[in-house]
């Protein structure tokens, strides 16, 4: 029955299939040349592994060593910042008071207890100041500085040299060189 199988389309009998075998050719082998073989690299020993090991180690604790040094400096500068940050920041609040007291010295009283009292307590704000590094500037004759003053006000004066001080309206204030208060000034030519 297997040689009468008809095809579905024709009708016509289908020719009986040869079984056959797939050959595969194998690749032919070309002989071996024999290669200039390199030599075998020595294997490291177990005192080379164990150095080798022990330098790695060495090197990570160098690093550990350098990270926690720069970490302890870092955070020393920090402190000192925020040490400096803090004193001038209460500086800055103190410094409407100061601003106060020398306009009630400048006014006029007939009362010398009051005027004695107002002295004396100017005197010790400006002690405080001095003792905690704090220096006043701007004052009339002094050279215009942008870094330290601040020109509200403009002037043209013969008797006074190119970028002088004519006038100052308000004192600066500086800790070192961290300035706390500008000056405002007026400028002459």
């Amino acid at each position: 029955m297997a040689d009468k199988k008809k095809t579905k389309k024709t009708g016509e009998p289908e020719a009986p299939q040869e079984e056959t075998k797939e050959t595969v050719k194998e690749p032919a082998q070309e002989p071996v040349k024999e290669a200039a073989q390199e030599p075998e690299l020595p294997q490291p020993t177990r005192e080379q592994q164990l150095q080798e090991k022990l330098d790695a180690e060495h090197d990570a604790h160098l690093r550990l060593a350098a990270e926690y040094d720069n970490f302890r400096k870092r955070t020393q500068k920090e402190k000192d910042a925020s040490y400096a940050n803090g004193k001038a920041d209460t500086i800055g609040k103190l410094l409407p008071i100061y601003d106060n007291l020398a306009r009630a010295l400048e006014q006029p009283t007939e009362d010398a207890a009051y005027k004695k009292g107002v002295e004396m307590t100017m005197t010790e704000l400006e002690k405080i100041f001095a003792g905690m590094g704090v220096t006043a500037f701007g004052a009339v004759g002094e050279t215009f500085d942008p870094n330290l003053h601040n020109a509200v006000m403009h002037t043209e004066d013969e008797s006074l040299g190119e970028n002088v001080i004519a006038q100052v309206f308000q004192k600066g204030f500086q800790v070192g060189d961290k300035v706390i208060r500008f000056a405002m000034v007026q400028v002459a030519n």
